[in-house]
């Protein structure tokens, strides 16, 4: 049996998962998860220190295996070397040159982000095809794969948070603003405003674009529809199509691509 933990850097926090791998078919069994806020700058001693912590909030399982994901080029060197330290194995990372196990009709496959390959062979995995993935951090990413099980591209847009920072840092007269849903549509002051235009309005966009994309893609009824990442509870259940909120979607998808790449 191997522990595998898998780390996941996104542009605003980095998640860490702890899962056990048994020989065979099975599927990776998440132990737990944590997260913390990505920081940037980050020297090998504190990414050092932050794998420890991690693995203080984490089951007291030591690692045979890690893998990882990193978004953000800078930092992506700091975690591997920080990974492999302290008399770790070298830890697998997301990138040209690891199997996903699928076919991948881009046409850059290498620019398809770390985040974005496990997101598509964990919902794969876990739902079948076709189905689509809806990844809600600093980006809202839409993942699409096709009846044959082929990812077949996506959508990359700015995530609800950015918005709701742009029109502060934009606007010097609008505030920092709770995001959560208001009781109305029409705002009766400037906060609710813009909760309705922030939220509701990513809101109005996902379902808009799940529309689309179905429509092109000439999806069944039958597609699953995932929807993961900061807040998902919150959007899904606003949501006109009927999706299913998976939290450690990206996390397992990391663990099945430890397995297809442990030899």
């Amino acid at each position: 049996m191997d522990t595998v933990l898998t780390v996941d850097v996104g542009n605003t926090t980095t998640r860490f998962g702890l899962f056990t791998i048994e020989g065979g078919d099975e599927a990776p069994e998440l132990l737990g998860s944590c997260e913390l806020t990505t920081q940037q700058p980050l020297t090998f001693d504190e990414a050092r220190i932050q794998i420890a912590h991690a693995l203080s909030l984490l089951p007291d399982r030591a690692p045979t295996g890690s893998i990882l994901s990193c978004v953000v080029p800078a930092l992506q060197d700091t975690w591997r070397r920080a990974l492999g330290a302290d008399g770790r194995a070298r830890p697998l990372v997301v990138g040209p040159g690891l199997k996903s196990g699928v076919r991948m009709n881009y046409d850059d496959p290498s620019e398809i982000g770390p985040d974005r390959v496990a997101d598509v062979v964990a919902a794969r995995a876990a739902y079948g095809a076709p189905a689509i993935v809806i990844d809600l951090g600093t980006t809202t990413n839409f993942e699409a794969i096709d009846e044959g099980g082929a990812f077949v591209g996506g959508i990359i847009a700015p995530g609800v948070a950015l918005g709701a920072r742009s029109l502060t840092q934009a606007a010097a007269r609008l505030p920092m603003i709770e995001l959560r849903a208001p009781k109305r549509v029409v705002g009766r002051n400037t906060r609710s405003a813009m909760q309705s235009g922030v939220v509701l309005g990513e809101v109005a966009r996902i379902d808009g674009l799940l529309d689309a994309m179905i429509a092109e893609l000439g999806l069944s009824d039958e597609a699953a529809l995932v929807i993961t990442g900061d807040g998902a509870e919150t959007i899904a259940a606003l949501l006109r199509h009927r999706t299913v909120v998976d939290d450690t979607l990206t996390l397992r998808g990391l663990a099945l691509l430890w397995v297809a790449n442990r030899k």
